[in-house]
C-alpha cells in the first residue's frame, strides 16, 4: 500500500493552546492515579497559559454509574482541582460523556473510510483468535493480517448493510515505517 504525505491546514502547534484531559471512568471508586494524573495534568495546562478537561469515560455501560461519577466529581474538586471544559461545567466541545460523543466518532469514522484512510473489518474475535494463535505457533508476532483491507467498497456495504458486525481499522504503511 502506499501512503501519501498530508499537509495540514492548522496552525503551527506552537500557537495552538495547550489542552490536557483526564478521562477516568465511573466504573467504582475513584482512584488517587486519577488524582495524580489530573493534578499534573492540570499544572502543564495552566504553566503553558492552556485549559484542562475533564471528559467522563463511560464506555462500560455495565459498570457505569452516575454514583460513581460524582464521586469522581467531589474527590477530584476536594483536592482542589478545577477544570474549564466537563460534563458538570459544558464548554464549546461538549459533550464531555464518552458515550454521549458516539455521533460526532460515526462522522469521522465515515470521514476515514470515504477517504480510503480506514477499512472495515468482519473478523469474528475467533477468527482473530486463531489467528494470533496461528501467528505465535509459527514464533511471530501476533498481529492483525490485513485481510480485509483490499474488500472492495461495494462489498463492505452490503455486508455492513446486511448487520455483519464490524470494527474499523485504519490503513497503515506495512513498509518504510
Amino acid at each position: 500500500m502506499q501512503t501519501t504525505s498530508h499537509t495540514s491546514h492548522s496552525p503551527a502547534p506552537a500557537t495552538r493552546p495547550v489542552r490536557t484531559r483526564i478521562a477516568p471512568s465511573p466504573t467504582g471508586f475513584p482512584h488517587v492515579g486519577t488524582a495524580y494524573i489530573a493534578l499534573f495534568n492540570l499544572a502543564f495546562a495552566k504553566a503553558h497559559g492552556g485549559e484542562f478537561i475533564l471528559r467522563i469515560e463511560d464506555t462500560d455501560q455495565a459498570r457505569s454509574t452516575e454514583a460513581s461519577e460524582q464521586m469522581i466529581l467531589d474527590a477530584l474538586r476536594w483536592v482542589g482541582l478545577d477544570w474549564a471544559e466537563g460534563p458538570d461545567v459544558g464548554g464549546p466541545h461538549a459533550p464531555y460523556r464518552q458515550s454521549e460523543r458516539a455521533d460526532i466518532y460515526k462522522e469521522h469514522a465515515q470521514k476515514l473510510l470515504d477517504n480510503d484512510h480506514a477499512f472495515r473489518c468482519f473478523c469474528t474475535p475467533e477468527e482473530l483468535d486463531a489467528m494470533r494463535a496461528e501467528q505465535m505457533a509459527r514464533g511471530e508476532t501476533p498481529r492483525y493480517d490485513g485481510r480485509y483491507a483490499d474488500l472492495p467498497r461495494a462489498e463492505s456495504d452490503k455486508l455492513a448493510e446486511s448487520g455483519k458486525p464490524f470494527v474499523i481499522r485504519m490503513r497503515v504503511p506495512t513498509e518504510g515505517v
